[in-house]
């Protein structure tokens, strides 16, 4: 039976998760393989969890990735990756973006904030792959290209050509701003070899 590759990406409305799991689904789609994708803005608008699933193999049937069964998890942000454990498959990889934001429920006076995040975390995912996507993408200029870090980190993780993820993020990403995204991706990519070996 063919393998089906599964990856969760999760953050918070306005990280450019969307367009970071649409360029995923794009480099498997020219790659030859079947994709399929599913999304879940929530409360997108006000800084609620995001998240969105790819699926990739020689035959995908549904976008929908069961509890437990992604190979991959890759959170925006550090709390998001607490949140949505339970999407992990034993043995899965997780990589981190390196930021923590403020959730609404701990802003807003409904729940205490967590003082023990990066405890949990390392306890969780001893072996997280944790990406400085935020403060890369400031090294550049744009603080907003921290999304393509995270794609390029994550891409070191995938069986693609990196020709087929340029041309992938050439389809997606308008040409003005193409030359600060494949920066930023090659960033990401360099902090995962890095860090993986």
């Amino acid at each position: 039976m063919d393998k089906v590759t599964n990856i969760s990406i999760v953050g918070v409305g306005g990280q450019g998760i969307l367009l970071t799991s649409e360029v995923l689904a794009r480099a498997a789609a020219l790659a030859g393989m079947d994709a399929k994708k599913s999304e879940v803005h929530g409360m997108a608008q006000r800084g609620g969890s995001v998240i969105s699933q790819v699926r990739f193999g020689t035959k995908v049937y549904s976008p929908i990735i069961a509890d437990g069964g992604s190979d991959i998890l890759m959170a925006f942000e550090r709390t998001e990756a607490l949140r949505w454990r339970h999407l992990l498959a034993p043995g899965g990889r997780v990589i981190i973006n390196l930021q923590d934001m403020t959730p609404v429920t701990v802003s807003s006076g409904q729940h205490p904030g967590l003082t023990d995040l990066v405890e949990r975390l390392r306890s969780l995912y001893p072996s997280m792959v944790e990406v400085n996507a935020t403060g890369l993408a400031a090294s550049l200029g744009q603080v907003r290209a921290a999304n393509m870090v995270l794609t390029g980190a994550l891409s070191h993780f995938t069986p693609f050509d990196l020709s087929v993820w340029h041309a992938a993020m050439e389809a997606r990403i308008p040409a003005k701003l193409l030359d600060l995204n494949m920066k930023a991706f090659e960033l990401g990519r360099k902090a995962a070899m890095r860090h993986a070996g």
